[in-house]
């Protein structure tokens, strides 16, 4: 956010007015913002210059500013973020959206996951997971670029032995002893989320390989998502090339997916806790370590909201960013900064 006051107010001692309690002691002087900011679009809105790619897009986005969380702790934010409850046990967004309006391709899945390239975000899986829901309508993870986006949808390449008339031999075997198993126990959704889940995968094995094959997109739309260069020998330290490789990538798999009938995408930016930080939790050096994702995301988002509305899709489809919580107006260790909800 464009914040004047802090501007002026930077390296005074923080007075919140009240009592504030810090995650993590970081109640230091006043921080101003890291980059600059300036206007953008015919709306005048105030962007920071290190998601300056969203410049060319902003007219088309609503900012709410005034969203607060229940909790500072990354884990019960996250699930809130994610399912709308501070507890585990409840269905991810996604989940929700593919209970309620069904699949539009019966050959993909209705939700689909894009974690970071590293790892999952706080409490992994339970941010997607079917909870009370059928077990079908669970997220389905997808690591767009990886020589296997989806895991053990394909046979291992070790099983060079097994044919295809031998394979569907066998899918139809455990059909019918699911089935047979299932009838036997009826009331159990696991059962039946798991056939389904494993009919899924049989289908999947056409429609997945071409809806994430990148080869067929012309260059400009390659450019565009900033992938015309490829894979490279990324750094050892976070850099902004590899963050806008990794998350264009998930940007043009998510165009991808909604195009052939995916109801939600859900795309993840940063990994849970560690160090050297690759995540939105810097409380130690906030331009080092955001700097890269916000240019990384901003490119890709950018990059996704121009290429669905040149191809009408921007009409139908919503895009919402979310976060956890917000970092605070105060300094942490001099660079860094605390948790704000």
């Amino acid at each position: 956010d464009y914040k004047p006051e802090l501007i002026k107010r930077h390296g005074e001692a923080s007075d919140f007015g009240e009592p504030v309690e810090a995650f993590q002691n970081g109640l230091g002087p006043w921080l101003k913002p890291v980059w600059e900011f300036k206007p953008y679009g015919e709306s005048g809105k105030m962007l920071s210059e290190i998601v300056a790619p969203l410049g060319a897009v902003v007219d088309e986005i609503a900012f709410v500013h005034n969203m607060v969380s229940k909790s500072g702790v990354h884990s019960a934010a996250t699930l809130q973020q994610s399912t709308g409850f501070l507890l585990p046990g409840f269905p991810g967004a996604g989940c929700w959206v593919s209970y309620g309006l069904g699949s539009v391709n019966e050959n993909l899945p209705s939700f689909v996951v894009l974690p970071d390239h590293r790892g999952f975000g706080s409490n992994g899986v339970k941010n997607w997971d079917a909870a009370f829901l059928p077990a079908q309508h669970a997220g389905t993870i997808i690591y767009p670029g990886r020589p296997e986006p989806i895991a053990d949808l394909f046979p291992h390449r070790s099983g060079s032995f097994i044919t295809k008339s031998g394979e569907n031999a066998s899918q139809a075997l455990m059909s019918r002893l699911n089935r047979e198993h299932a009838a036997e126990r009826l009331g159990d959704p696991r059962l039946e989320g798991r056939i389904r889940s494993y009919e899924l995968a049989a289908k999947m094995q056409l429609a997945a390989p071409e809806a994430l094959d990148f080869s067929m997109e012309p260059e400009h739309t390659m450019k565009l998502y900033g992938l015309d260069r490829g894979a490279q020998a990324w750094g050892k330290d976070i850099n902004a090339e590899e963050e806008t490789y990794y998350f264009g990538q998930k940007c043009l798999a998510a165009r991808r997916l909604l195009e052939r009938g995916v109801r939600f995408v859900q795309i993840w930016s940063g990994n849970d806790n560690g160090f050297p930080r690759r995540n939105w939790d810097s409380h130690e050096d906030v331009e080092r370590d955001h700097g890269p994702l916000a240019l990384g995301m901003a490119r890709g988002c950018a990059a996704f909201i121009q290429d669905l509305e040149q191809r009408g899709m921007l009409d139908d489809t919503i895009i919402l960013w979310t976060t956890e919580f917000g970092r605070m107006p105060s300094s942490q260790a001099g660079k860094g900064r605390d948790h704000n909800p």
